[in-house]
């Protein structure tokens, strides 16, 4: 048994042992939420809640793993595994596949689905672009891709879309034709037999409003729910766990709304500032003892969050010692500025023994980190940039996956069409177009005409339709491998593509990265299998891996690098983390704040929201940087502070770091 009284502090405990009704945890920066929210799930298993009936849901498949683990030392391992627990894309997206499996033609989707990333749906959308002869350069693949993600996590369909004030936006944006390409998208995913992450969320919903019988079993199964990071859900998450919590409003959202800085993903900040009115009787429960950050640090974030209207009252404190007030530093370009970071690490590495690991710069902007880069890469101090391309973003990478979507899911024509040339097999882009065109007017996917050469035999070369022939047996022949686990046919696929062998025997360096690269996904897919395999119920197929790994996030990438180096990274991707010493730089106005915050209230209280994130990073030191002028767009362009550092207590504030001088200049303090 857990003592409960001993581990966690008072309202902690609170939060933890509440099981009376609809609850929210307001989770202050530092307070333990991850805590509160593994001994409460303990907590329940305890009170004798099964485990497989408790439901719990996170943003990030990283942060669902890490819970997972914690919770197996507190219970057991196996009724940790029977948790119901992942990101809200994956676990519903399991529930698709269970309902799809069990009940054909509640959604135009068999259970095999593919879910394509935005580069799949990107092309899709270009090629709808090109087939109405809309402008291009106007319906871009992202902008288009944009509106429909909007629609989708509006709850709005391709049939409501010309009613929604959505269509209203289009119009007064001349892009009118947004609902026709939603339409043509929808039906070519629906053909493809494939989903975007969108409609992963879009199709649960529609699934238990449109089955009631489905929802309630649903609802019937889950006795509690909980949900991580809930001021970032967005307009159709919290739809969802309405219907799963009609009946029972057993819902745990633990939060904080001052943490809130998603909107421009869909997050409605409101779902956490009004949850008492959509879970009337709601009890709160408010974390505010910070463990992580200096007494100086917590206070500094208090005056900043405090200038705020939005929000649900709370106050920080620490009981860490009471640490150095934030420095701040205001260079005359942004070389200065880099200089001086550079030269602070370089001295406390030196006087304080400090590692590189201690320091983190973060940004608003990504183009922020140029002058940074340029200044590491001077004195030879190695550094690394978080939240460039994911490992599953390269293109060897996604050749090689697209191999195994096709073995899965023949019918996924973005998958289908990166191959088929892939290594060279000579079916080259005429061939291709021909067939795409065939698919088209008969209606037919794209992998029904090829598996009908009575379609293609009389349009094209026998050498062609002999390669095509070849190519479409090789496929045949790995989809009757599948009750191998996911790493055999993985490595009978790798070799008998080819992919492996043209790597491996080009001379260019860069090729040699690329094998290197697909040697990993291979070694990534055996801990996978080793993972995954049961005696009782093994899920370690080729099916089994591609549904996972297409649900992984950048957030998800484990760094396996243990050479100590600064770390380089967005505001936004340091969310949840935590560094012995900040650098927050560009703190200018228009920078940061940036631009587009000024133009309404809404929108500068989420960029303050984002400040006061930027600050409670930081455990032990916190710098803000500055330029009176930077080199951007060709030229220099002039800056004033910004006024966000008015938002701090002059208290916790000083304007020179320390006695020792950096190189830079230091006499233009913010």
């Amino acid at each position: 048994m857990i003592d409960y009284r001993k581990e966690l502090s008072e309202v902690q405990y609170n939060a933890v042992t509440y099981t009376d009704g609809p609850e929210l945890v307001i989770a202050g920066a530092g307070s333990g939420k991850t805590r509160v929210l593994t001994y409460k799930i303990a907590y329940l298993i305890e009170k004798g809640i099964l485990s497989h009936r408790i439901l719990a849901l996170t943003f990030t498949n990283k942060a669902a793993k890490e819970m997972k683990e914690r919770i197996a030392a507190l219970v057991s391992r196996e009724q940790s595994k029977r948790l119901v627990m992942g990101t809200f894309h994956s676990v519903f997206g399991r529930f698709l596949r269970e309902e799809l499996n069990y009940h054909k033609g509640i959604l135009p989707y068999t259970s095999n689905f593919t879910i394509y990333d935005t580069d799949d749906s990107e092309r899709v959308i270009k090629e709808i672009v090109k087939t109405m002869c809309l402008d291009p350069k106007v319906y871009t693949p992202s902008t288009v891709l944009g509106r429909i993600s909007k629609a989708k996590n509006n709850m709005i369909t391709p049939i409501k879309y010309p009613q929604s004030t959505l269509m209203e936006i289009d119009e007064e944006r001349h892009i009118n034709s947004i609902f026709k390409i939603y339409e043509k998208y929808n039906r070519a995913l629906i053909s493809a037999n494939a989903m975007d992450f969108d409609d992963l969320l879009l199709n649960t919903w529609l699934m238990f409003k449109d089955n009631e019988h489905i929802r309630q079993r649903y609802a019937v199964r889950f006795q509690y729910c909980l949900v991580d990071e809930y001021q970032d859900t967005n307009r159709i998450q919290k739809a969802i766990l309405l219907q799963l919590t009609k009946e029972s409003r057993m819902l745990c959202a633990v939060g904080d709304d001052a943490q809130s800085i998603y909107a421009f993903r869909g997050a409605v900040i409101h779902n956490i500032l009004n949850y008492d009115e959509d879970y009337p009787g709601t009890v709160t429960f408010k974390l505010e003892e910070n463990y992580r950050s200096t007494q100086t640090i917590v206070n500094a974030a208090n005056s900043i969050i405090k200038k705020n209207r939005s929000q649900i009252y709370k106050k920080l404190f620490s009981n860490n010692s009471e640490g150095d007030r934030i420095s701040l530093y205001r260079g005359a370009t942004d070389r200065n500025e880099a200089r001086y970071v550079i030269d602070i690490i370089k001295q406390m590495t030196t006087f304080e023994h400090r590692e590189f690991s201690d320091f983190t710069i973060l940004y608003r902007q990504n183009w922020l980190s140029r002058s940074f880069e340029d200044a590491l890469r001077k004195e030879f101090i190695p550094y690394r940039i978080f939240g460039g391309m994911s490992f599953y973003q390269r293109k060897e990478i996604k050749d090689l996956l697209a191999y195994f979507r096709v073995v899965v899911n023949p019918n996924d024509e973005q998958a289908l069409r990166r191959i088929i040339n892939y290594p060279t097999r000579g079916i080259g882009s005429t061939t291709l177009e021909k067939l795409v065109d065939l698919s088209i007017k008969s209606e037919q996917t794209l992998w029904e005409v090829l598996s009908h050469p009575r379609f293609y035999v009389n349009l094209l070369t026998k050498g062609t339709v002999s390669k095509l022939t070849a190519f479409l047996h090789q496929l045949r022949s790995w989809q009757g491998q599948q009750h191998l686990d996911a790493y055999s046919l993985a490595s009978v696929i790798c070799k008998e593509s080819g992919i492996a062998t043209l790597l491996y025997s080009s001379p260019k360096d860069e090729d040699q990265e690329k094998y290197e690269n697909v040697q990993e996904l291979l070694a990534g897919i055996k801990s996978f299998v080793d993972e995954h395999s049961g005696e009782d119920s093994p899920a370690n197929s080729l099916e089994d891996y591609i549904r996972e790994v297409s649900l992984l996030t950048d957030e998800d990438k484990d760094d396996k690098n243990d050479l100590p180096y600064v770390k380089l990274m967005t505001i936004h991707a340091s969310k949840g983390l935590e560094f012995p010493v900040i650098f927050v730089v560009g703190m200018d106005e228009d920078v940061f704040p940036c631009r587009q915050s000024f133009s309404s209230v809404m929108d500068m209280e989420e960029e303050r929201r984002l400040f006061y994130v930027a600050v409670t990073r930081a455990k032990e030191q916190c710098f803000l940087t500055g330029a009176d002028s930077r080199f951007r767009n060709g030229r220099f362009q002039q800056y004033e502070k910004s006024s966000f550092i008015a938002d701090i207590d002059d208290r916790y504030i000083k304007g020179l770091f320390l006695t020792f001088q950096s190189k830079s200049p230091m006499n233009n303090n913010l």
